[in-house]
């Protein structure tokens, strides 16, 4: 007889939804084999739940937790934006990620392996942890939009927690790619002097003129997609840097789904 782990019986609960018995002896008499295991589920009159395993999970909501030091975020998929915005499914999120920041990894996937065959059951739909991320500094603030589409985490040095929080909104807001002018890749501004290349060929300007005006362009497509430079979307007579008044962003996350 094959050898069936807590771990694989977990999983297969996870995308059915079925009882742990039932799964188990799936797995059992498929030799493991999870998509084996799906069909004889679906055979043993069990099809309504497995079905839910197959449906496509196009929507979801972002959850950050945070810890003395330390923010995560999680993405919890689902089916419908009603389910995504139902009170069992934001609070099963928040605990998720509440754990991962807390508790790290292992725990919190283990809670994962426990709680969602029963938001599978209770709210009838395909439900399922996508991306996820922990990050640490000294000074953590985190923002998600109301909607539950955009999350952000900024970690800084030093600084004001207040202020954190403001610059996690206005990334929200404003989606900078990167923290610096200095961050962005050569290949993103080769790609950009190509299009400015082609603007231009037909402008009568002698070559170091035209130099001049690639160097201006590469530096304003430098400092528009960089956090620090931008203006600040709270008072745009500022750049997010002197907002900051000289404290250093060590960690920036975006997600958005």
């Amino acid at each position: 007889m094959t050898n069936i782990t807590a771990a694989a019986v977990q999983q297969l609960r996870a995308r059915t939804g079925v009882g742990i018995v039932a799964v188990k002896q799936a797995l059992e008499d498929a030799a493991g084999n999870e998509e084996k295991a799906i069909e004889l589920l679906r055979k043993r009159g069990l099809s309504q739940a497995v079905k839910k395993a197959d449906r496509e999970q196009t929507e979801g909501a972002i959850f950050i937790g945070e810890a003395p030091g330390k923010a995560a975020l999680i993405v919890l998929k689902c089916e419908t934006d009603f389910v995504g915005r139902s009170d069992a499914f934001i609070a099963l999120g928040q605990e998720l990620a509440n754990s991962l920041a807390k508790d790290g990894a292992a725990k919190a996937k283990a809670l994962a392996d426990s709680k969602l065959p029963e938001a599978v059951q209770k709210l009838g739909e395909n439900i399922g942890l996508g991306e996820t991320l922990e990050v640490n500094a000294a000074v953590m603030a985190s923002y998600v939009h109301s909607n539950r589409k955009i999350g952000v985490i900024i970690g800084m040095e030093s600084g004001d927690v207040a202020k954190a929080k403001d610059v996690a909104m206005h990334a929200a807001a404003m989606n900078p790619l990167y923290v610096l002018p200095e961050d962005v890749p050569a290949d993103a501004v080769a790609k950009e002097k190509e299009i400015w290349k082609e603007q231009m060929k037909n402008e009568k300007k002698p070559p170091e003129i035209l130099e001049k005006i690639m160097f201006g362009k590469e530096r304003k497509f430098r400092e528009e997609n960089a956090l620090m430079k931008q203006p600040f979307v709270k008072d745009s007579a500022m750049t997010v840097e002197k907002f900051l008044g000289g404290a250093k962003v060590t960690v920036y996350q975006r997600v958005a789904i």
